[in-house]
């Protein structure tokens, strides 16, 4: 009998390209929001329009008075700053106090390195240079230190000061005449050293338990002149004696707590206080205050620095907690922001328009930002309102909603019908809201979880009656909620310690919110919960490492999957993890944000990791969202990042037409990472530079023949990187009924380029 001929049939597989995010390259880039919390500001004493700040992302530098910032950190191992210090007679010589201790520029910030080796701590809080000999310095780092060579090296200044409460020094001031006389600043009071900190002694009046002094300053005309201020009892203090005796000078600061205090050098009896309420200014020497806010609008938070022009004194800088630099060029009279390039927000939220995935939304702690050409520009929408949630109506993308979280008048649940313009306070008002989750299929549902131990709340009319929704949830400090893609009736909340029992991890509701049960890992605080949008029954859960006590046993914090609903969990990811997100294309791949070491990346179901931190500067991540061209992290003090996430196309063209008593080979083909299975499922989308490994299977009656294009081939399984486009083919045949011993060998064939 004549052998049937062996037909082949070709599985084709090949890649498109997909645009991918901005023009970034494969690495980060943050593009704003600018703004941010600002710790210290410094003028250049003889270029005016110099000016530098100090944030938690680094060092930023001005050279057109504000109107526009670069970064200025290279060489900054840790870009906390708390202070900066400026030599006046070489100004391009600077000092920063960082998280990882001094570090010098000696050419105006372009460059930095580290100084001060031989302090014993690296947490430096306040920085003094004397004007008279700029080498000598004077830091607190547990306790005060001082150096005459310009920070290379230090000895202890602090005799007399030592078992001050937490050995902390908060504000140091120089005599600009008599540069041996040092004032100092402390948890305990104010204290004076008139030989160049040799020794030091307690000044009478501000002096001991109750005397938190975060400021300190000298009348440069009149040293003997200096003022002080106490916080804890919301009042300025004057002196006339050189400290030797103090009284109130708090006429019209209407109970403000003061941090900071700058005086006029060429008319030192004006005065601006920064307190927690905006800026004061005095013009009689503190006799009489009156707030300067003008132009502050709601961006009013707490004074974290002043600064003043020392040639033209009418023109002011102030660094505030959130909002970022504000200036004044008529003492106060008027404010206006000056952050264009200044990127320094943290972002506690983040959000894609689902109809327009350009366009994207920052919950930062300078208010709600909008950027609609993916996060290259952005825009301030209400920089009145500090949350930490947001949600957007799948079905009509203007309706948003933003979780308060800060103080008690901006708590609860807000509402924008106009795309974020304005907001409205719709309800839990007085409530710190952590998380917002709205119904995919009925928008007028949502939910809102706690981080005040009150639990969760639903709202069946968009926001407008809220009711509680506890029933079963005996962790009621609600970080995280997810919303089945699927099936909207399944909720997952993420809770925290809730004292005084121990930390519970994730509660599921199938139900709606009306009941929920426990469903682990206990003993951790769930900061994010993320749910497969293919198959809903596959979760992530990333764990915070805040304490969970109660006598629980110590654990580590991680990332952990569940493959069954959260009924049990495993352990994937070791580190310490503040976000987590699936990539809705390929689920395969998942994102974890971490508190201090960048985004890792898992191309695998989470099996293995990879740091994913190319471009990304600031390395706490506490907000991640995915749209078709990249992902998004929002950090604590960096703005928005944004990094492409290109795709290719898998896709299998597979057929298998009879021919008279000729019948064409089948089989299957199926992929890891899944995404390929031929039969069922034929394409599928991957991240660019994922490898693929495909297998092929011959259906019986069928055989397997042979790879083309692959880069390597073992038996049936083809292994190849998606780098760029490819092809690859599978070949079955069928094979003959009358010689079934007839089995054909796998060939391995050249790869197509």
């Amino acid at each position: 009998m004549r052998s049937l001929p062996l037909l082949i049939v070709p599985v084709l597989v090949w890649l498109s390209g997909v645009p991918a995010v901005g023009d970034v390259g494969d690495a980060w880039r943050s593009n704003g929001p600018d703004g941010g919390s600002v710790y210290a500001l410094a003028v250049d004493p003889q270029e005016s329009a110099v000016v530098y700040a100090g944030t938690g992302d680094g060092v930023f530098k001005s050279e057109n008075g504000g109107i526009s910032w670069g970064d200025a950190s290279s060489g900054l191992t840790n870009r906390y700053v708390f202070a900066l210090a400026i030599d006046p007679q070489q100004p391009a010589t600077l000092y920063t106090a960082t998280g990882a201790g001094l570090f010098r520029s000696t050419d105006g910030s372009r460059s930095w390195s580290a100084v001060g080796s031989s302090l014993p701590s690296t947490y430096i809080r306040a920085l003094a240079v004397d004007p008279s000999k700029p080498t000598t310095l004077y830091a607190s780092a547990d306790g005060i230190y001082k150096s005459t060579d310009g920070g290379s090296n230090w000895s202890r200044a602090d005799g007399g000061l030592r078992g001050i409460r937490y050995g902390v020094v908060v504000t140091l001031a120089i005599d600009p005449q008599t540069p041996t006389t040092l004032y100092a600043g402390t948890f305990d009071g104010a204290y004076k050293s008139v030989d160049g900190g040799a020794s030091w002694s307690g000044l009478s009046g501000l002096y001991g338990t109750g005397s938190n002094i975060p400021a300190i300053a000298i009348d440069p005309h009149t040293p003997t002149t200096l003022y002080a201020s106490n916080p804890s009892d919301r009042s300025i203090y004057k002196s006339l004696d050189g400290g030797g005796s103090w009284n109130t000078v708090n006429t019209g600061l209407t109970n403000a707590r003061v941090f900071r205090l700058a005086i006029d050098p060429q008319t030192p009896s004006t005065l601006y206080a920064g307190t927690t309420t905006g800026v004061f200014k005095s013009a009689d020497g503190g006799g009489n205050w009156s707030a300067v806010n003008n132009g502050l609008n709601g961006g009013i938070r707490s004074v974290l620095s002043v600064a003043i022009d020392p040639q033209s004194p009418a023109t002011l800088y102030t660094g505030f907690q959130g909002p970022g630099v504000f200036k004044s060029m008529d003492g106060g009279g008027s404010w206006a922001a000056v952050n264009s390039g200044l990127i320094n927000t943290t972002v506690s939220s983040v959000a894609i328009d689902p109809q327009s995935p350009t366009t994207l939304y920052a919950v930062t702690n300078n208010g709600v930002h909008q950027s609609t050409d993916g996060g290259d520009t952005w825009s301030a929408l209400n920089t009145g309102l500090f949350g930490s949630a947001l949600a957007i109506d799948p079905r009509t993308a203007t309706v948003l909603y933003a979780g308060g979280y800060a103080s008690s008048g901006e708590r609860g649940v807000f509402k924008s019908t106009d795309s974020g313009k304005s907001w409205n306070l719709v309800g839990l008002a007085g409530i710190a809201v952590s998380s917002l989750v709205i119904d995919p299929y009925n928008s007028n549902i949502l939910y809102a979880g706690t981080a005040t131990s009150d639990g969760v709340f639903r709202s069946l009319d968009g926001g407008a009656t809220w009711s509680a929704a506890n029933t079963g949830l005996t962790a009621r400090n609600v970080w995280s909620m997810a919303i089945d893609p699927q099936n909207p009736n399944t909720l997952y909340a993420g809770t925290g310690y809730n004292y005084p029992d121990i930390c519970r991890g994730v509660f599921k509701s199938t139900d709606g919110g009306n009941s929920w049960i426990e469903l682990g890992p206990r003993d951790r605080s769930i900061s994010a919960v993320a749910i497969d949008p293919q198959t809903p029954t596959t979760l992530y859960a990333s764990s915070s490492q805040w304490a969970c006590s109660g006598g629980g046993p110590e654990v580590s914090p991680g990332v952990y999957k569940s493959t069954d609903g959260g009924s049990s969990w495993v352990a994937v990811n070791p580190r310490l993890t503040l976000a987590v997100a699936i990539d809705p294309e390929t689920p395969t791949t998942i994102y974890a944000g971490t508190s201090d070491s960048g985004v890792f990346r898992s191309t695998d179901d989470g099996m293995t990791w990879s740091d994913f931190n190319s471009g990304l500067t600031n390395l706490s991540v506490a907000a991640l969202v995915l749209n078709p061209t990249g992902v998004y992290g929002g950090t604590g003090g960096g703005g928005v990042f944004a990094r492409p996430t290109p795709h290719v196309t898998l896709a299998v063209d597979k057929s298998s037409p009879g021919v008279g008593l000729v019948t064409f080979g089948s089989g299957t083909v199926t992929s890891s990472p899944r995404g390929i299975d031929c039969g069922s499922n034929c394409s599928g989308p991957y991240l660019s530079g994922t490898s693929v490994t495909l297998t092929a299977t011959p259906a019986f009656g069928s055989i397997f023949t042979g790879w083309d294009g692959c880069d390597a081939v073992s038996e049936t399984t083809c292994t190849l990187a998606l780098n760029g486009e490819r092809s690859v083919r599978a070949s079955f045949v069928g094979q003959p009924s009358t010689n079934t011993a007839n089995v054909v060998t796998p060939a391995v064939r050249t790869p197509i380029r």
